[in-house]
């Protein structure tokens, strides 16, 4: 028999590999009913996707801020709020949404192209590749720290020809409010300066679990994309 605490570990993965599948499901239904479209306004499309979530799940809330950008707003990391901008007709353009599920955080992130770019095509089903070798990395080393990783995941994207866009690639996530994320707590980041194994407990001695997100750009043709989800459970 199962001890509480092995009950409540599962119950905890559990939950959060649900909110994921209803996050899938959510942008799924985004794809199919064409919302992320050229000739919208990224607060627009931002506003449609959270009305849907609250459709099909009854979701309202988000732990974090609602980001949809296009163009060159997908250049910006996710601290900064560039002004709203028209999708256009040969763009590119991502959402990262954060919907609460059951009191449980998914962190989800997709992009969408439109036009026949084939530079943008790329990026967008690159971002998918370096989020699957990324996560092999994390699986094959047991002891791999958040340093580690973020210097993983930032050949993979320059072997692709991509820079990363943000200081960090992924965090800590769990049943809302999680433990709070910090900028000075680096320990909450897959970034350099993180040099605490990935796989652990947290203060409450609880098994940490970890998005993993991946942000490349390109400066010079001036756009980026970015993909979202978690990183150590299925």
């Amino acid at each position: 028999m199962e001890t509480p605490d092995r009950v409540d570990e599962q119950a905890r993965a559990d939950g959060l590999v649900e909110a994921q599948h209803k996050a899938e499901a959510l942008f799924a239904e985004v794809e199919k009913r064409g919302l992320v479209a050229a000739g919208t306004g990224e607060r627009e499309v931002s506003d449609r996707i959270r009305d849907l979530a609250n459709e099909m799940f009854g979701t309202t809330r988000h732990w974090h801020k609602r980001i949809v950008r296009s163009g060159p707003n997908t250049l910006f990391p996710y601290k900064e709020n560039p002004p709203d901008r028209v999708i256009g007709a040969d763009d590119i353009a991502f959402a990262d949404f954060g919907p609460i599920f059951e009191e449980y955080e998914a962190d989800f992130g997709r992009t969408f192209v439109f036009g026949d770019d084939p530079a943008k095509h790329r990026l967008r089903d690159d971002l998918a590749t370096v989020f699957a070798a990324g996560r092999s990395a994390f699986r094959a080393d047991p002891h791999i720290t958040g340093r580690e990783l973020y210097a993983e995941v930032e050949r993979l994207a320059a072997g692709a020809g991509w820079r990363l866009g943000g200081w960090h690639a992924g965090h800590l996530v769990g049943e809302f409010p999680h433990e709070t994320i910090d900028g000075a707590r680096v320990e909450s980041y897959v970034t350099p300066e993180n040099e605490h194994p990935v796989r652990r407990t947290d203060r409450a001695g609880r098994r940490c679990h970890w998005i993993l997100e991946i942000h490349l750009v390109d400066e010079e043709r001036g756009f980026g994309g970015f993909y979202e989800q978690l990183l150590d459970l299925a």
